[in-house]
């Protein structure tokens, strides 16, 4: 995928999440996360690099986090995810980007909760009807290449996993698809019912943190990070003391 112009440094990673938030807002009550103080003492190792994170919650969500980091004529990320509260099974809204000068690397999918090659039902009842989306950017985003089919488990049947050549062009096809799959997210959650069942409940307690363990230990971020801010800190982000609390993968302060 190529065409347009050399995007270099300075993409609006921030639209997108300033997106995100005004559409949550349209649909629900958001209040900042307690977490969100802790940031404030996660610094990044020169002063070239800028690093933002905020963290929220709201009624059906447990958790909506985003982080950014631009390094100056360097790099760019974008690491933004929603997590729905544990009496609904809803997917996890991930979107991961990595932005050079030449080029750009992305995950943005609705993670599944339960495995969709196991669970024809939950495919069934999340994904059948909205597979016209991956249609639509399976073209402007082709798919990346190989990956492991221990990450498999964790993509849904309309994951975006592409690498592209860093254009204006490109970027805005990506903000599209970012666009439609968060809103898509977000009716879905609108949909939701609430589980009253203690055993369903604590089974899609127990899926999450089996996504986050994933996340930890197998994070292609982590030795970015640990570079910018220290291994100490970014352990601490990507939950590597294995506490087995959901708070230590985004310094959050609830356990599972």
């Amino acid at each position: 995928m190529s065409g347009g112009g050399s995007l270099g440094v300075g993409l609006p990673y921030q639209k997108f999440i300033g997106f995100a938030l005004e559409e949550t807002r349209r649909r629900t009550t958001l209040t900042p996360h307690p977490s969100q103080e802790k940031f404030k003492f996660i610094k990044p190792n020169d002063d070239s690099t800028i690093f933002n994170a905020l963290s929220f919650s709201a009624p059906k969500i447990r958790l909506l986090r985003s982080l950014t980091i631009e390094k100056k004529n360097s790099f760019q990320v974008l690491d933004f995810a929603a997590f729905s509260e544990p009496e609904y099974d809803l997917p996890i809204f991930c979107a991961n980007v990595f932005t050079t000068p030449a080029q750009s690397i992305v995950v943005l999918d609705l993670n599944p909760l339960y495995d969709t090659t196991v669970h024809k039902d939950y495919k069934d009842k999340y994904y059948r009807n909205i597979m016209p989306l991956v249609q639509k950017y399976s073209e402007l985003l082709p798919w990346g290449g190989k990956i492991t089919s221990e990450s498999l488990r964790f993509f849904s049947p309309i994951v975006i996993w592409t690498i592209f050549e860093s254009t204006e062009h490109n970027h805005h096809v990506l903000r599209s698809a970012f666009m439609d799959y968060y809103k898509v997210w977000l009716e879905l959650m609108d949909q939701e019912i609430k589980e009253n069942n203690k055993v369903l409940i604590a089974r899609n307690r127990e899926e999450q943190h089996k996504y986050l363990t994933w996340r930890a230990e197998k994070d292609p971020g982590y030795p970015l990070l640990k570079k910018l801010i220290g291994e100490s800190r970014a352990e601490v982000f990507f939950g590597h003391h294995r506490t087995y609390t959901f708070d230590l993968y985004f310094v959050v302060l609830f356990e599972l």
